[in-house]
């Protein structure tokens, strides 16, 4: 029913929050510490086509295939089989889960500013008990939001988003005010670097590869979009905003201060920033800002994180359990698996420390497979069916530019990212049993299960005699 579903505005929001969490707020001195301004538009610039060009294959996809439900699984499942959409369900919902956890570190360290103090400690760096504990009760209040209604969740996301998104627009126009040409020109190649303009470039786009992670969001949710077409225009939108935020942002603060000082600013370096042009207020409306968004990004990715098991288990792919909702829509079998591994992650976070941080960016690695997928999949259909040549130009750019981020998050972690598949290969074939009552494998599946056993053996030597845990 209509009164179930979510609008373009909540859909685009959803894509919004889950693109905009905690690292926005700290590009100024990310970028300033490995580019000038010369390569870090550049960056951008390569980035943006190739982020445009991904945005514009879920949207195709999404006019081609509008039957498919719930994003990445659905693509990835039609186009190259049931053990693919398995290990991508698989792979894209352990690292929203483990990633989403992040969040609630972020958001808790945030609120320790304004209430810690040199003499009492309460939340530290986000992994104090307190600070676990608080962060649980996040958990499943968030839980219990999601379990009244999909519907409910986006509305009260829109208004996060809205909320956080302003104190980013109060930046730039005072930024804007404030702009140095002058200042903007100096060191404009980052000649004070010592590095040539095209490592420089590679730098940034070590980092702008990540803050796009999320533009799945819409599509994922698909199933409760009120209209089809909103899913695709949702994920532009979302796209086309958060590149103008992500780029003035970067842009703008070199005008204001000198790219060797953005460098050596702590951690979010928005707030130093805002705080040397309206004062000691400017770094608590960040702060604060920080906290409204990444809680806002964990409610997206817990949404995100709930659907797709169900739609992996809908299609026989994942365990029935988790084919469960309950009156209101709500993926309650999703639901449960995801916050119980959260819970699980928190008391990872509280123990192990470093350990975690490492499992989190092995785990992320997981989340850019899917991508490549997206384009060759949409490459695949174009050409089977005789479509447009910008489609099938389209799928072809977002399978290079999937590959190239694959490439440069790290070739280790994708190696050790087999660690983390091996269990969902163990659910993927308890699901065919249970589902059709015997062991049956294609012959492709069996040469791939024979290759992930492999890789496994060979990352579980990689992490004993080479990587280091930290």
């Amino acid at each position: 029913m209509s009164k179930d579903k979510i609008g373009l505005f909540s859909l685009t929001a959803l894509v919004l929050s889950s693109m905009i969490g905690s690292g926005i707020f700290s590009l100024p001195q990310n970028m300033a510490e490995v580019a000038g301004a010369q390569a870090l538009i550049i960056g951008w610039l390569i980035t943006g086509v190739g982020i445009i060009f991904l945005g514009l294959s879920f949207f195709f996809l999404s006019r081609l295939k509008p039957e498919l439900e719930g994003g990445v699984y659905p693509y990835a499942r039609e186009g190259f089989g049931d053990l693919a959409g398995g290990l991508t369900a698989w792979g894209y919902w352990l690292c929203t889960a483990i990633g989403s956890v992040g969040y609630l570190v972020v958001a808790f360290e945030g609120i320790g500013t304004f209430v810690d103090s040199e003499t009492n400690v309460i939340f530290g760096q986000g992994n104090t008990p307190w600070a676990i504990f608080g962060a649980s009760v996040i958990v499943w209040l968030v839980h219990i939001l999601i379990t009244q209604g999909i519907r409910e969740a986006a509305a009260v996301n829109l208004i996060a988003t809205i909320v956080k998104t302003l104190p980013l627009f109060l930046f730039i126009g005072l930024a804007l005010w404030y702009f140095s040409p002058d200042q903007f020109s100096q060191d404009f190649a980052g000649e004070s670097l010592n590095r040539p303009v095209l490592d420089q470039i590679k730098s940034t786009m070590l980092i702008t590869l990540w803050v796009f992670v999320g533009v799945e969001g819409a599509s994922i949710l698909s199933a409760h979009a009120k209209k089809k077409t909103d899913v695709g225009l949702a994920t532009l939108l979302g796209i086309l905003i958060t590149l103008v935020l992500y780029v003035t942002i970067t842009v703008l603060s070199l005008g204001i201060l000198p790219r060797e000082v953005i460098a050596q600013l702590p951690n979010p370096s928005m707030a130093a920033i805002l705080e040397q042009l309206i004062g000691t207020s400017g770094k608590i409306i960040i702060t604060f800002c920080l906290i409204v968004s990444v809680l806002a990004s964990y409610m997206s990715w817990t949404m995100f994180s709930s659907e797709i098991p169900y739609q992996a288990a809908k299609t026989a792919v994942f365990p029935a359990i988790l084919a469960r909702k309950n009156q209101r829509n709500a993926r309650i079998g999703g639901l449960w698996m995801t916050n119980l591994a959260i819970q699980f992650s928190l008391l990872l976070v509280l123990f192990t420390g470093k350990g975690y941080t490492v499992l989190i960016q092995i785990s992320t690695a997981m989340i850019l497979v899917p991508y490549v997928l997206v384009g060759t999949y949409l490459l695949k259909i174009a050409l089977q069916q005789g479509a447009a040549w910008y489609i099938q130009f389209t799928g072809l750019m977002a399978s290079l530019y999937g590959l190239w981020i694959v490439y440069a998050a790290g070739l280790d972690y994708l190696l050790l990212s087999f660690l983390l598949y091996l269990p969902g290969i163990a659910v993927f074939i308890y699901a065919r049993y249970q589902h059709q009552g015997r062991l049956y494998f294609h012959h492709s599946e069996k040469i791939w299960l024979v290759a992930i056993s492999l890789l496994f053996i060979w990352a579980s030597y990689y992490s004993l005699t080479t990587f280091e845990w930290g």
